[in-house]
């Protein structure tokens, strides 16, 4: 087995999670913090803008199975790659995109995957989605982690309320 730790922003957490964790090859995924500068955040404050991290999805996974290549790929297909200050209707730092690169591999793999999605027309406006080197991870209050499987109700209205599906299917599912 080949285990790697994946991190990326995406917006809220709670509808990053079930995109990953659903592949084979994920061996976990996982709510959490990471980016700022105030050890073990807690939700309220990153919400507010107060710590400097950003809400994130930490993915263990296989790369045997489930190549890096591959999530960065279902990463951009989740997230506004073109709004640097946050995602559909989460604004502020805290929902930022950004890809949190943990080896020289990831950054430059990365790099690329944003280099070719730049050249792909795909988007009007530019990419702005950062990578940004990992530097630290705080785990999410429980009540997030999984939120999909404890609240599916609340989470499939946060989904659709959020504008996210409606980005997906008006730029990758033309």
């Amino acid at each position: 087995m080949n285990k790697q730790i994946a991190t990326f922003g995406g917006g809220c957490f709670w509808c990053m999670v079930e995109p990953f964790d659903t592949r084979a090859g994920v061996i976990s995924v996982v709510s959490g913090y990471a980016g700022g500068d105030v050890e073990n955040p807690k939700y309220e404050d990153v919400k507010h803008q107060l710590t400097g991290h950003a809400e994130v999805v930490q993915i263990e996974f296989d790369a045997d199975i489930m190549p890096y290549e591959t999530l960065l790929d279902i990463y951009w297909q989740l997230t506004d790659p073109t709004d640097a200050f946050g995602q559909f209707v989460d604004r502020g730092s805290s929902y930022r995109p950004v890809i949190f690169y943990h080896t020289q591999d990831q950054k430059e793999l990365a790099e690329l995957s944003k280099k070719q999605l730049e050249e792909s027309g795909r988007f009007d406006k530019p990419i702005v989605t950062a990578i940004e080197p990992f530097k630290n991870f705080y785990l999410a209050e429980e009540y997030h982690q999984d939120f999909y499987k404890k609240s599916p109700e609340r989470y499939k209205q946060s989904h659709e309320e959020s504008g996210r599906e409606d980005f997906i299917e008006a730029h990758w599912k033309k």
